[in-house]
């Protein structure tokens, strides 16, 4: 016995020679070929000649090997204002099995979903089942997605069950139970607030990010002026010279000037650390009385340097010839006075009294001057 090899079916049966028996040869499924055909050839082992030939048909039995599943959609909605018992999807299911007539499919809810008063299965017991409500509305603002396991059994050997998650979304609907919106803004927008207000929203709320953004951005820019500016002041630096000066008299040894104020430099552009180079003519100073008090005299001098721009700063001795009067002895310099000794007549001091007796004992004459005799 042998198969005929005009066809392809060789791979998947076998045939004993001398027994005849056919056999698998591969593993065969109903899904993909229900049935195959082909022929046997038996010959005479005597006289290969004589030959018959008889086609074979074999059909393949199913096993149930695949659960069945929730036809499409997966996918459902309910109304904001839905009441309890309200059929809001009705589902059927689908089975990879080629099943026999009569067979039947049963819906449930899953046990963990039991206890979840949102919403029930009602099995129709056609192959069908109901997803019906079990509260009073629904808020999309308090919860938008509701998950809901469906079991799914079919009635053929072994049986096989599968458990599908449907996603029911809840949706704002008129009182007619027609949808009216169900995407995102739903969650954030109270009813009756459109799409272009909430684009009027958005753009007012970028706006003042950005303002708030460019006054950050202003203020970091005008404290790091004012940082880079303080450190740009040479008052703030240590200045260090690797010199040694020659005293009080080397004004040339450091430059003074830098530490002085750069904005008192800027508007005065004249030194004032050094003697100036350039020959200056006194200024002339009105004339002092002979009665002027020597306190107001050098307040007065004093002002007078103090306002002179040309005034030295520097180290230096101001010397004033003049002395005041109101002395019950007047004037005891030589300023003002006679040239000689000779001129000068000190007779007067023997008027000034006791106190003064030694003063003209020195000033009179000599022969009545005795150093020894002076206690």
């Amino acid at each position: 016995y042998f198969i005929d090899w005009k066809n392809d079916v060789d791979s998947y049966f076998t045939i004993d020679a001398n027994e005849g028996t056919i056999a698998t040869n591969e593993l065969l499924d109903r899904e993909s070929t229900a049935q195959y055909n082909f022929s046997i050839i038996a010959s005479k082992v005597s006289n290969p000649l004589l030959t018959s030939k008889v086609n074979v048909i074999i059909n393949v039995l199913d096993v149930n090997e695949f659960p069945p599943e929730i036809s499409v959609p997966y996918e459902t909605s309910v109304c904001e204002n839905a009441k309890p018992g309200q059929v809001i999807q009705t589902v059927t299911a689908a089975d990879k099995d080629l099943s026999p007539a009569g067979q039947r499919f049963s819906f449930r809810l899953s046990p963990e979903a039991s206890n979840k008063p949102n919403f029930t299965v009602h099995d129709y017991r056609n192959n069908t089942a109901g997803i019906e409500t079990r509260r009073n509305g629904y808020s999309r603002r308090q919860q938008e997605l509701y998950l809901l396991p469906v079991v799914i059994e079919d009635s053929s050997y072994p049986v096989q069950s599968s458990t599908n998650t449907m996603t029911i979304r809840v949706c704002r609907c008129d009182s007619d139970g027609t949808i009216l919106s169900c995407n995102v803004e739903a969650i954030f927008l109270p009813v009756g607030l459109s799409t272009g207000a909430l684009i009027a929203i958005l753009l007012c709320i970028v706006i003042l990010l950005v303002i708030v953004v460019l006054y950050v951005a202003l203020r970091r820019q005008k404290k790091k002026d004012t940082l880079m500016t303080s450190k740009e002041d040479i008052r703030d630096n240590v200045i260090h010279y690797d010199d040694e000066g020659g005293g009080e008299e080397d004004t040339q040894a450091f430059d003074i000037g830098a530490l002085r104020n750069p904005k008192v430099i800027e508007d005065n552009k004249m030194r004032r650390d050094i003697k100036p180079d350039t020959l200056r003519f006194p200024r002339q100073r009105p004339p002092v009385e002979d009665n002027t008090d020597i306190r107001d005299f050098i307040n007065r001098r004093l002002q007078e340097n103090d306002v002179d721009p040309a005034a030295p700063p520097y180290d230096s001795l101001a010397t004033y010839a003049y002395e005041g009067n109101g002395s019950v002895a007047e004037s005891l310099s030589s300023i003002e006075s006679l040239t000689t000794e000779a001129d000068q007549d000190y007779d007067y001091l023997s008027d000034w009294g006791p106190r003064f007796k030694i003063l003209a004992d020195m000033f009179g004459e000599e022969e009545s001057y005795n150093p020894d005799k002076v206690t």
